[in-house]
């Protein structure tokens, strides 16, 4: 018997007999953590989803936002693929990519950038490195394939994510008002159409195998478990959706995902308020002999459901046929329940909002957690230096970026390995050319695992503060949960913790959570992973008017993150910081999450936080703005060492000096390094919002120059690059 004691009995009990088999897997899959947020959904009601520009919030495939003064909206969401990408990294990862562009496309948009955020265990250990291997294959060949660029994103290593990886992967489409489709069945007596490949029996399971720990065993047990993506068919999907939209022929449509059409069809008709009658022997499958059970909750890519009205239904088969896609009518939406027949044999009885959303919640115990003491380790400068630069998680990720084709559809502006991307939001003809958006993805585990609290903070300001230094104004934001076995009070309350930090982060930021994925039980023999709540951000700019210092900056103004050799540096950072936590610290150059502990062992506290953190990002978008300012780069990973480290080309250098060695390994979120020919301007336009430090100058040598004190360190451009060359050497 699938399903756990007590929700048998609830459920025999709402339906007055035993279960069929179908309902039996039915109901453990949509009641899974995966799908029902069973030990989670009490905590997202923290998170504040209204704001000016939402147009659709938490609930849907995908959140709706508008530009601001335009007609244009934009889709945005996020998903996990941890399991599945443990278990088959190349499949997991590409299927991940699949499903959130189908939850685009069931928003009546058409996807146009990708974010992937990726966690593994130590890079030195080999099958993590298979796994980095694995999934950027999969994310890369599945992306390019389907025409959608990836632009943006994070890869981590850290010791909790070694036997089990996350794969997150966010996505942003285009659409406008009289395109938009939700998920919400319209009406009774409309057609619900399958339209896509073939059902067959991969990825059964798949809903509940996500809320599972992961055994030593997995990676050949849970195979069948994993859905096989075809790229091929997801683009001729894309395109047919586009098709029929065009034509106005989608009433709600809802994208075949977890659960497969049990999954989709149920949670479609619950949201409008109905029920179905649906007949599975319709539906085109590709392997004989498939069962009831097997056709409703086969996880087959791309596949979507619809809601036609009846007249409609020969014309949107005629369409799917002109891109060589199945389609099949397989009942109707009703007043009634949801019902499901098989060969004369009703197999499934049951309220559709029961299905949906009748799932108890878990009530689990929480453990207080303890602050980290301070033990800091004795180092060499260069040695840290070093051995920061050369740190997977600071490296360059070049090697993992340059598989995706980013630069498909013509609107990338600034390219991976920046802060953030920033794109086009006009196609190609288009008359106003103004607009562009700016994504930013990732979290830092090495943070919360030290605070999650203060470190899930740290994650929205970091985030905030990627999109601030390109000069983009912060829209709104998605979050992809990440944590351990929620049994464990313990775990349970550093995810708990991290939520709450998140979320009280997005706040202050004034940056909506519109949407969002929770993935529990990442969990594997070697124990839980760190909580990781990536948050993906969205942001918005215009191109400023040309100017006096536009010759050195990227598309729509943005400034680059390499300096040009003409201006002085300066940092630009909290004007006034707090305690991120009751674990935090009040200092802002502590140690607790840095690479360099990581490195070097001993313990901190977290850093200190922004004290307003919204103002700062405002200010940011000011100084990023000016014609002055020639270059601008958040230090994140491995400090100000890093950020310097990465300004640095061939042709120009960085001369820079700082007051202790704590300020440049210290992670300390919200500080951004820039380039400047006018310090002044540059000081008027921070205003009271942000601190304005001299760090040096920049210089045309092609090199890194540091002095703490009596020491200092000088590095080459073609030095800096072989530190951080890392991913490439071992990975080629």
């Amino acid at each position: 018997m699938p399903l756990a004691d007590a929700d048998h009995d609830l459920v025999v009990d709402e339906l007055g007999r035993e279960p069929t088999r179908a309902e039996e897997h039915l109901f453990e899959n949509l009641w899974s953590e995966h799908c029902a947020y069973r030990s989670s959904r009490m905590l997202l009601s923290a998170f504040d989803s209204e704001g000016e520009h939402v147009e659709i919030g938490p609930g849907d495939d995908a959140a709706v936002v508008r530009v601001p003064g335009t007609d244009t909206l934009l889709t945005f969401g996020i998903e996990s693929h941890n399991h599945p990408s443990y278990v088959d990294p190349y499949d997991g990862a590409a299927t991940g990519i699949g499903g959130i562009v189908r939850d685009t496309l069931s928003m009546g948009a058409y996807p146009i950038a990708l974010a992937d955020s990726l966690y593994f265990g130590p890079f030195d250990r080999e099958h993590s490195r298979y796994l980095l291997d694995g999934v950027v294959e999969g994310i890369a060949d599945y992306g390019n394939a389907i025409g959608v660029p990836t632009v943006a994103g994070s890869v981590a290593f850290e010791d909790g994510h070694v036997g089990n990886p996350l794969v997150n992967v966010a996505c942003v489409g285009k659409t406008t008002p009289d395109r938009l489709v939700t998920a919400e069945a319209q009406e009774a007596g409309n057609r619900l159409v399958l339209l896509g490949n073939a059902t067959g029996r991969d990825g059964l399971g798949g809903a509940s195998f996500a809320s599972e720990d992961l055994d030593e065993d997995a990676e050949t047990e849970d195979r069948p478990a994993v859905q096989v993506g075809d790229p091929y068919s997801e683009k001729l999907l894309i395109e047919c959706n586009e098709a029929l939209v065009d034509e106005g022929l989608i009433e709600s449509a809802r994208d075949l995902g977890a659960a497969g059409l049990g999954g989709a069809s149920s949670e479609l008709v619950a949201k409008g308020g109905f029920g179905a009658d649906i007949d599975l022997g319709a539906i085109h499958t590709r392997e004989p002999g498939m069962n009831a059970t097997e056709i409703l909750l086969a996880e087959s890519q791309e596949r979507m459901c619809y809601e036609v009205a009846p007249e409609n239904v020969e014309r949107v088969k005629a369409i799917a046929e002109r891109f060589d896609l199945g389609c099949s009518d397989i009942g109707e939406i009703t007043e009634g329940n949801y019902v499901c027949r098989f060969e004369g044999e009703t197999v499934v009885d049951a309220d559709a909002d029961y299905l949906a959303e009748g799932a108890p919640l878990n009530d689990l115990a929480r453990e207080p957690l303890t602050a980290p003491e301070r033990d800091l380790p004795d180092f060499d400068l260069a040695e840290a230096f070093e051995a920061v630069l050369a740190d997977p998680t600071a490296a360059s990720k070049e090697w993992a970026y340059r598989q995706y084709d980013h630069e498909v559809g013509l609107r990338t502006a600034v390219e991976p390995g920046d802060d953030a991307a920033v794109l086009a939001l006009h196609d190609a003809g288009d008359e106003d050319e103004q607009h562009a958006i700016a994504l930013s993805a990732g979290a830092n585990p090495h943070w919360t695992d030290c605070d999650p609290e203060a470190g899930a903070r740290a994650v929205a300001v970091e985030n905030a503060t990627n999109l601030a230094a390109k000069g983009a104004t912060p829209l709104a934001a998605v979050d992809c949960l990440n944590g351990g076995n929620p049994e464990d009070p313990e775990t349970y309350e550093g995810f708990a913790s991290a939520v709450s930090g998140l979320a009280d982060a997005c706040a202050d930021l004034s940056v909506p959570v519109v949407g969002g994925n929770v993935s529990l039980y990442n969990d594997s023999e070697s124990g839980p992973v760190a909580p990781t709540p990536t948050l993906a951000v969205l942001g918005t700019r215009r191109s400023p008017a040309q100017g006096a210092g536009e010759a050195t900056k990227s598309g729509y103004g943005a400034p680059p993150a390499t300096v040009s050799g003409e201006g002085e540096l300066v940092l630009v950072e909290p004007a006034e910081y707090v305690a991120g936590s009751g674990i935090g610290s009040d200092e802002s150059h502590a140690l607790g999450g840095s690479l360099l502990l990581s490195q070097f062992g001993g313990s901190d506290r977290f850093p200190a936080l922004p004290a307003a953190p919204g103002a700062l990002v405002d200010a940011l978008v000011r100084v990023a703005d000016l014609d002055s300012t020639l270059a601008t780069h958040d230090a994140s990973d491995g400090g100000l060492a890093v950020a310097l480290a990465e300004m640095v080309t061939d042709d120009t250098g960085v001369a820079a000096e700082l007051d202790d060695a704590a300020a440049l390994f210290a992670e300390t979120p919200g500080r951004v390094v820039v380039e400047t020919t006018d310090a002044d301007a540059l000081r008027d336009a921070a205003g009271d919002d942000a601190a304005v430090t001299e760090l040096g100058t920049a210089t045309e040598d092609g090199s890194l120059s540091l002095s703490i004190g009596d020491r200092s360190i000088e590095y080459a451009a073609d030095e800096i690059r072989d530190l951080r060359g890392v991913l490439a050497r071992e990975l080629a």
